[in-house]
């Protein structure tokens, strides 16, 4: 009764406050959607939009070559994450002569690092509404359709998402539920699902690991997630397939400029670039500069004019990856006010979960880290909102990464919680176009009207704007289906065709042609780089058509292997550079750089430090003595000349006398992992300093832990056992 009655005031309070405040609003919203509408007809019916390159996509070295051949490019877009590669496919399809150079990877910065969600924002609603901040208002507007054409443009690479919002206390019912129904009604006939309330029953059926302590109901609404690197890498390729020269792992060294015959001032006519791999510079002229560096804005700014002031003020952002038991398959969480008023998302995704963000001012670096302070904060309010009889334990943190958002602000300002995620286009008195700011939802709209500030500001003859409702690479073919034709007419694995039908698209059947015959009865093809994941070693190859240079930009962008577990990309690491390197003829010093590069970016961007930590030569060993006499009774069967450590022969010889065979190189690398002093043995200090951090959570699962304890239950009891591999985290 006391639900209904709720139910009924929230009807009365939240209904006339949505009506009052956006009734208006909803004609222009409707005028404007018919537009969009006519607009998307307009593109799909156009036959004659230049596709150069439809079949084959130019190679690196083909891009490099038009680069330096082309005496001069209407636009030169300098970055390649989402915005700067939504320029370039803007400008090309405008049919200007395009050209993009980024220093690193497609992505590699703030583009591939999101929470993976397309959304308008509805905390930036609720500031809107309550602080009648129109900017912020018509900021979530555009990004609700913005959101609606990137679902409808990329469909394999992105789904609508119901995500829960909690309720704790009774009055917030109808004050959260009032506050939903306005981003519905904002998105108007662009709405996904219309949001609707749970009951305790049905929320916790829904979501069985919530907590139930105090628990009123819930709401549900819907935004859009998709796979953001891989998104940010169609981008970029429908970009090249439209005519634009696109190439990675190359920097702008400094910008051309020459004199204006008219007025005499100097004005910005290129750069002169170098391939970072290579080392050779070049020059590349274009009538337009574009700045969409992101974080790194100001730089270039700063490169055009020493005397400009700071217009980005960055923030970093921490999100974790855990175990997907963590939550439901197809329902996200939302914690609107955490303990120090952020918030919070709790999100599946490639079938783990991930969580975050956090929100902090921090200094610009291409290679952000995250912070154990952070991985702690997230995992502390994950606590907050599930169930007592989930243990939310540090080691189960699979990956975790930093993102930095370059917001645009006043450079005193030192509260970036506040700040709003909107973008701002300027032209500098030498004609640098800068755009800066925004949010990855929005990546369009923000090329869009940056493209109509270089055209109009350098006179360039363009034709309109043709991206609305434009398909990105792979969308063309793809269907929900697909994946059934990849298992039917290549004998993948119905996981892994799943996996290549929404990552390629349409584009999966090249893939699946790389694919390698597996030598069994089934997968007929498909060998993967790991066990656990459906990556296969054909992506490697048609990595690098995708440009892929390095082994991180596979293991990171091409697939997302190192945002979802790194030590599984660890362990796929020496495959994926044996590979590439037969295909790109690296010689073996070269090899042993990429591998050992990637291993550094894994351990510092990717958390696998934060994991090596938790188990130190200093840790604590907080075991009783009951414990403690178990745990030494379990080493000494390992150990039975009393040497004090074990080595891979001890281990060895015990797995052989109950039947089990391990390789030789996996033991190693099971021992390794508790080596604290890394001199090929295990004392049995280490091993207790390894139960204790079990036993506190911060190391899960640990595969020698397990192996230990399985053959010690085997020789007491001599029966048989299976030693599989721990799927676990750190």
């Amino acid at each position: 009764m006391a639900f209904r009655r709720a139910l009924k005031r929230t009807a009365f309070v939240g209904g006339g406050a949505v009506a009052g405040v956006f009734g208006l609003s909803q004609l222009i919203e409707y005028k404007k959607t018919q537009h969009g509408l006519a607009q998307l007809a307009r593109v799909a019916a156009e036959a004659d939009l230049r596709v150069p390159f439809a079949d084959d996509l130019p190679s690196r070295q083909a891009q490099l070559a038009a680069l330096q051949s082309t005496e001069e490019f209407d636009v030169l877009v300098v970055g390649g994450g989402a915005t700067g590669a939504g320029c370039a496919l803007d400008a090309a399809t405008r049919n200007l002569k395009t050209a993009l150079v980024e220093r690193s990877d497609f992505s590699s910065g703030t583009s591939s690092r999101s929470t993976k969600l397309l959304h308008g924002g509805v905390r930036y609603l609720q500031k809107a509404i309550m602080q009648l901040d129109y900017e912020q208002y018509m900021m979530v507007k555009e990004a609700l359709h913005e959101r609606a054409n990137l679902l409808e443009i990329a469909p394999h690479l992105s789904a609508p998402l119901p995500i829960m919002l909690p309720v704790y206390r009774w009055w917030q019912l109808p004050y959260y539920w009032a506050g939903i129904k306005m981003y519905d009604l904002v998105a108007g006939i662009q709405n996904l699902k219309s949001s609707y309330v749970l009951s305790k029953a049905s929320a916790l059926e829904r979501f069985p690991m919530l907590n139930k302590d105090k628990l009123v109901g819930a709401i549900v609404y819907y935004d859009g997630q998709h796979n953001d690197a891989r998104m940010n890498l169609a981008i970029a390729i429908s970009a090249a397939r439209h005519g634009a020269a696109v190439a990675n792992y190359t920097e702008v060294v400094r910008l051309l400029k020459t004199k204006d015959p008219r007025g005499g001032e100097e004005k910005v006519c290129g750069a002169r670039c170098r391939d970072v791999i290579t080392g050779r510079e070049f020059d590349v002229k274009a009538k337009c500069v574009i700045n969409a560096t992101g974080p790194f804005t100001d730089s270039l700014r700063q490169m055009d004019d020493r005397e400009t002031k700071n217009i980005c003020q960055p923030s970093a952002g921490v999100h974790i990856v855990i175990p997907g038991y963590y939550s439901p398959d197809n329902m996200g969480l939302l914690d609107p006010s955490t303990s120090d008023g952020r918030v919070i998302f709790f999100l599946p995704w490639e079938k783990m979960t991930i969580a975050g963000t956090t929100d902090s001012p921090t200094s610009v670096t291409a290679h952000p880290v995250p912070g154990e302070d952070d991985i702690n904060f997230i995992l502390s309010e994950i606590r907050n909102y599930l169930s007592p009889d989930v243990e939310v334990r540090r080691g189960d943190v699979l990956a975790a990464w930093s993102g930095i958002r370059p917001l645009v602000t006043d450079p005193n300002s030192k509260d970036t919680q506040s700040i709003c995620r909107n973008h701002i286009v300027s032209i500098s008195p030498s004609g640098l176009v800068t755009i800066a700011g925004g949010k990855w939802t929005t990546y369009r709209s923000m090329a869009e009207e940056t493209l109509d500030a270089a055209v109009e500001t350098h006179g360039l003859s363009a034709q309109p704007c043709k991206t609305v409702g434009l398909m990105l690479e792979g969308a063309k073919g793809w269907t929900p289906t697909l994946y059934i034709r990849l298992v039917q007419d290549y004998g993948l694995e119905n996981e892994v065709a799943q996996h290549l039908a929404s990552t390629y698209g349409g584009k999966a059947f090249d893939v699946a042609k790389m694919a390698k015959v597996t030598g069994q009865r089934w997968p007929i093809v498909g060998k993967r780089l790991v066990s656990e994941f459906p990556y296969i070693e054909g992506e490697v190859l048609y990595a690098i058509k995708e440009y892929a240079c390095t082994a991180i930009d596979v293991i990171a962008r091409r697939t997302r292997l190192g945002f979802l577990n790194v030590q599984a990309a660890d362990e796929a690491l020496p495959r994926i550079v044996q590979i590439m390197g037969k295909e790109l003829g690296w010689s073996e010093e070269q090899k042993t750089a990429e591998l050992e590069a990637a291993r550094k970016f894994l351990y510092l961007e990717m958390g696998y430090r934060s994991r090596s930590e938790q188990l130190t030569k200093t840790s604590e060993i907080n075991l009783d003595n009951q414990e403690v006499a178990r745990y030494k009774k379990r080493f000494h069967k390992f150990d039975k000349e009393s040497k004090g450590f074990i080595t891979t022969v001890d281990v060895q010889q015990v797995l052989e006398s109950i039947n089990v065979t391990i390789d030789e190189n996996a033991l190693h690398e099971i021992l390794n992992e508790v080596d604290l002093n890394k001199n090929g043995q295990v004392e049995i200090d280490e091993f207790l300093q390894l139960m204790s951090a079990v036993k506190k959570g911060q190391v899960s699962d640990s595969r020698l832990a397990m192996l230990m304890k399985t053959a010690e239950e085997t020789l007491d009891t001599r029966g048989p056992v299976t030693v599989d591999r721990s799927g676990g985290g750190f």
